[in-house]
C-alpha cells in the first residue's frame, strides 16, 4: 500500500512538471458564469428525467390495475389522458362516461378507449398516482423557478445567446445549454475538430490490420452530446430547412440515431463559427443538397427509368 501510494505522488508530481513546464495542455475551465449556468441547465435536465420517471412509474400502476390506457393514447399525460387519469382516480365515472372524456382524434377511438378503461383501480393504486402527481407538480413548479434563473445567468452574454437560437431546433432551453458547455470564448478550442471530438461528436476510429470496423462516435461531453441530439431531432422536423434535409438525407441508410448525431454535429459546427465570428446562421434551405447532387441525382433516375424499360430525352425548363 505504501509503495502503491508514492508511486502515485511520483505519477502526480511528474504531472505537475509537465504542467508547469507547458507540456501539457490543461483542461476546460470556462468562466464562473458560464460554470454557474452548466449547474441549473444540468439540473434541470435531472429534474425533467425525475418527471419522466414519475409519468412512467404512473404507467406502471395502471398496467397494475388492467387499464391499458396507452395502448389507446398516444400521449397519457396529453389533455383527454390527464383528465381521464382524474376520472379514474375520483372514481364517479363508468368507463363509457371516461370515454365521452376524449377530445380531438382520440373520438374516433371511443369503443377501444372504453374497453381499456375496464379495469380494477384499489386504493392502493389511488393512493401510488396521486403520490407521484404531487411529485410531478412540485418537480414542475421547480423548473419554473430554474428556467427563470437561466434566463437571467447569460445577461452578459445576451448577444451569443440570441445567435445560437437562430439555429433551427435551437431554442431558448438549447442555446443555454450549449452556451453553458461549451462558453463564448472559441479560442479554446484551435479548430472545430478539436470542439467536435471534445464533445463527443466525432466518428470514431477502429482500425485493426488495415481493416476499419464499426464503431461509435468518440468519448466527450454527455450533457452537450444529448442536447445536441434533442435540438437535431427538432430541427428534423422544421419545414424548409437544410438540417432537415440533411437528416432525411442520411436516415434511410444509417439510420435515426447515427442521422441525428451528424445532424447534431452540423449545429455543434456552426455554433462554434457563429460564437467565434459573431454572425447568425446561414440558413441554405431544404433544397441545397438536391441543388448541389443535381447532376449525380438525375443520371440516378435516368439510368432507373432506362432498367425499367423507358428511353428518357431531357430538356431544361425555361
Amino acid at each position: 500500500m505504501f509503495l502503491g501510494g508514492r508511486q502515485m505522488c511520483v505519477t502526480v508530481n511528474g504531472l505537475c512538471k509537465l504542467l508547469r513546464n507547458g507540456l501539457v495542455k490543461g483542461s476546460f475551465v470556462p468562466e464562473r458564469d458560464m460554470r454557474e449556468l452548466r449547474d441549473l441547465t444540468r439540473y434541470r435536465k435531472k429534474l425533467v428525467q425525475a418527471i419522466s420517471s414519475e409519468k412512467n412509474r404512473i404507467q406502471k400502476v395502471l398496467e397494475d390495475a388492467n387499464v391499458k390506457l396507452s395502448s389507446v393514447v398516444s400521449d397519457t399525460f396529453g389533455v383527454s389522458g390527464s383528465e381521464i387519469i382524474e376520472a379514474l382516480l375520483r372514481g364517479e365515472l363508468k368507463p363509457e362516461e371516461m370515454s365521452c372524456l376524449a377530445r380531438g382524434k382520440l373520438r374516433k377511438k371511443k369503443n377501444a378507449l372504453r374497453e381499456a378503461l375496464v379495469g380494477k383501480v384499489t386504493k392502493h393504486h389511488v393512493f401510488m398516482i396521486k403520490a407521484s402527481l404531487e411529485h410531478i407538480k412540485s418537480i414542475e413548479k421547480l423548473i419554473v423557478g430554474i428556467d427563470g434563473e437561466i434566463e437571467i445567468k447569460p445577461e452578459r452574454h445576451r448577444k451569443e445567446y440570441e445567435l445560437l437560437q437562430t439555429i433551427p431546433g435551437v431554442k431558448e432551453q438549447g442555446a443555454a445549454s450549449i452556451l453553458a458547455e461549451i462558453g463564448t470564448d472559441m479560442e479554446r478550442f484551435p479548430k472545430e475538430d478539436h470542439l467536435s471530438s471534445w464533445a463527443g461528436m466525432s466518428p470514431g476510429n477502429n482500425e485493426s490490420a488495415g481493416k476499419k470496423k464499426v464503431c461509435g462516435t468518440t468519448h466527450g461531453n454527455k450533457s452537450l452530446k444529448t442536447t445536441l441530439t434533442e435540438c437535431a431531432w427538432a430541427a428534423s422536423r422544421k419545414k424548409d430547412c437544410y438540417l432537415r434535409a440533411k437528416y432525411h438525407s442520411l436516415v434511410g441508410r444509417r439510420g435515426k440515431k447515427r442521422a441525428l448525431i451528424a445532424v447534431g454535429h452540423k449545429i455543434l459546427i456552426a455554433s462554434y463559427h457563429m460564437l467565434k465570428n459573431g454572425v447568425s446562421y446561414k440558413e441554405f434551405g431544404g433544397d441545397y443538397l438536391d441543388k448541389r447532387r443535381k447532376e449525380k441525382i438525375t443520371k440516378s433516375y435516368v439510368k432507373r427509368l432506362a432498367s425499367l424499360g423507358y428511353q428518357v430525352t431531357l430538356s431544361a425548363v425555361a
